[in-house]
């Protein structure tokens, strides 16, 4: 089983994944990490040098992998991963999708001070943020399975939601941490 994560940037895809991962003992990714780590440079400096849509072609590729993987994955996605088609079918297809859906004004709050993310530099980041979840919103909808509110308090709340979802919808077993 493969579990998906996508949602606007700041919304806590890649700390969930990793957390998700460590309660259930699986595997984790993120695409953005695997697309670094594969150009051998900050997805930034490649959006800027290259453009947005030879990044979308790298992204694409990582997905395709990521999601022929064998064994249980959690999966971080970049937030625009499902502005092609392709991507919301696969991932759809694929894995058990959640979208954490965050409000624009909680995620400008976030990602203040954050300089990694390209498509929010140099601009109002609260405006692109509602420009980006006025396009994105009813793409992350159509790709997920469920819907989180990841304006929760805190990150295990939000991981403790999810994780229910899995277990009370007989997806994942409960861990066993008998002798833990």
């Amino acid at each position: 089983m493969i579990i998906g994560l996508v949602g606007l940037p700041g919304s806590g895809k890649s700390s969930v994944a990793r957390l998700l991962g460590q309660h259930y003992g699986w595997d984790t990714d993120d695409t953005d990490s695997v697309i670094e780590s594969r150009l051998r440079c900050p997805i930034r400096e490649y959006f800027e040098s290259c453009g947005e849509p030879a990044f979308r072609d790298v992204e694409a590729r990582v997905l395709r992998e990521q999601v022929e993987r064998s064994g249980p994955l959690v999966l971080a996605t970049g937030g625009g991963i499902v502005l092609r088609q392709e991507n919301r079918e696969l991932l759809r297809k694929r894995c058990l999708v959640f979208y954490l859906r965050s409000t624009p004004e909680e995620l400008a709050r976030r990602l203040r001070h954050d300089s990694k993310r390209p498509l929010l530099q140099g601009v109002d980041a609260l405006r692109k943020l509602r420009e980006l979840s006025a396009v994105r919103d009813p793409l992350y909808r159509q790709t997920a399975h469920y819907v989180v509110d990841a304006n929760r308090p805190t990150i295990w709340g939000l991981v403790h939601w999810i994780c229910m979802q899995l277990e009370l919808g007989g997806h994942v077993a409960p861990p066993n941490r008998l002798g833990a």
